[in-house]
C-alpha cells in the first residue's frame, strides 16, 4: 500500500524576493504546515518577470504535491493580453486556497508636494512627464493599480518595474520613483518611519491599521476596490486527496495565534477560500483586469 502524503520535503516556490508580503506570510504559515505534515517545506524565492517565471516552474513540475506555488493576486493581473505567458493560469494549475487578503496603500516619497490623492492628481496633471511610479513588475497588482488610477484620473505617470514590492518601495524612498501602490507588509513600516507618505488605501472600507487614511473611494474614485491576496496552487493533475490535505493544513495554520498576529501586524486578514471558491475568484478577477488592460490600452514592457 502506498504511503500517505507527504513522505519527503515539499518545495514552495515564491514569485518574489525575501522581504515582501508574500515572503513574510510564507515564513509564518509554512512552518506551521510543516509541523502538521511532519515534513520540511523549503522556500524557493524566484523573483522576476512579475511572478511568471516562478509560476512556470510549478506548472511544469510533477503533479504530486511536492512542488507548490505560493502566489499572489499577480496570478490574475498578469493576463495573456498584457504578457506572453508560458502557461494557462486556469488550466495548468490545481487551485488549493486563497489564504490571506489585504488592501494596498497609495504612497509617495515625502518630498512629493502632495498630501492627498487629489493633490497628487493635480501635481501629475501639472507635470505630465515628470513623475514615475514603481511596481513589482509588469502585470503585477502594484502595476495595474497605478494604471487604474491613471485611467480613472486622466493623468500620466511613467512606470518603472522592479523585481518585487520591497525593491519598488526602496526605489520610491530613494527618489528613483515618486509614487507606489504598495503592500501593507512593505509600506506600513516605511510610513511609520516617515520614509513614505500614505495617501489612501484601496479597500472599500478604511483599514483599522491606518484609520487616518481615506479609501480611494472616499478620495473621489467610486468603485476603486483592489484587494491583494495570497494563495497556494499545485500543478494541474495533482490528486484531489492531496489538494484537500494541503488545504486542511492551511486552515489549521491560519488558526494559530502566531499566524494571526503576523497577519494583523502587516495588515492582512486570514481567509480559507476552498479550492472551488478560489477557482471562481480567479476567473472573475482575470476577466476584470483583462477589461481594464483593453479599455486603458495598457501595454506590456
Amino acid at each position: 500500500m502506498a504511503q500517505p502524503y507527504p513522505t519527503k520535503p515539499i518545495r514552495a516556490v515564491l514569485p518574489f524576493p525575501p522581504g515582501g508580503g508574500t515572503d513574510g506570510l510564507a515564513r509564518a504559515i509554512l512552518p506551521k504546515m510543516s509541523q502538521g505534515f511532519r515534513q520540511s517545506i523549503v522556500i524557493d524565492n524566484r523573483p522576476g518577470a512579475g511572478g511568471v517565471s516562478a509560476a512556470d516552474t510549478v506548472a511544469k513540475s510533477a503533479p504530486d504535491g511536492y512542488t507548490l506555488f505560493m502566489g499572489s493576486s499577480t496570478f490574475v493581473t498578469a493576463t495573456p493580453s498584457l504578457i506572453k505567458l508560458p502557461y494557462d493560469s486556469m488550466k495548468d494549475f490545481a487551485p488549493i486556497t486563497l489564504f490571506a487578503t489585504a488592501a494596498f496603500i497609495l504612497a509617495v516619497n515625502p518630498q512629493v508636494a502632495a498630501k492627498s490623492v487629489g493633490e497628487l492628481v493635480a501635481l501629475a496633471k501639472a507635470k505630465p512627464a515628470g513623475m514615475n511610479y514603481a511596481s513589482g513588475g509588469v502585470g503585477s497588482p502594484l502595476h495595474l493599480s497605478a494604471e487604474l488610477l491613471k485611467h480613472r484620473a486622466g493623468i500620466n505617470l511613467v512606470h518603472i518595474a522592479y523585481k518585487g514590492g520591497a525593491p519598488a518601495a526602496t526605489a520610491v524612498m530613494a527618489g528613483e520613483a515618486q509614487v507606489i501602490f504598495g503592500s501593507f507588509a512593505t509600506t506600513l513600516p516605511q510610513l511609520r518611519a516617515n520614509r513614505l507618505r500614505g495617501l489612501a488605501v484601496t479597500s472599500p472600507a478604511r483599514s483599522p491599521h491606518l484609520p487616518e487614511l481615506p479609501t480611494m473611494i472616499e478620495a473621489g474614485f467610486p468603485g476603486f476596490n483592489v484587494q491583494a491576496w495570497n494563495s497556494l496552487e499545485a500543478p494541474a493533475g495533482t490528486p484531489a486527496a492531496i489538494v484537500q490535505r494541503i488545504y486542511d493544513e492551511v486552515v489549521k495554520a491560519n488558526q494559530s495565534p502566531e499566524v494571526i498576529e503576523l497577519m494583523n501586524r502587516i495588515g492582512y486578514t486570514p481567509a480559507n477560500t476552498t479550492p472551488r471558491q478560489y477557482a471562481e475568484q480567479k476567473r472573475t478577477e482575470t476577466a476584470m483586469w483583462a477589461k481594464l488592460i483593453k479599455d486603458a490600452n495598457i501595454r506590456g514592457e
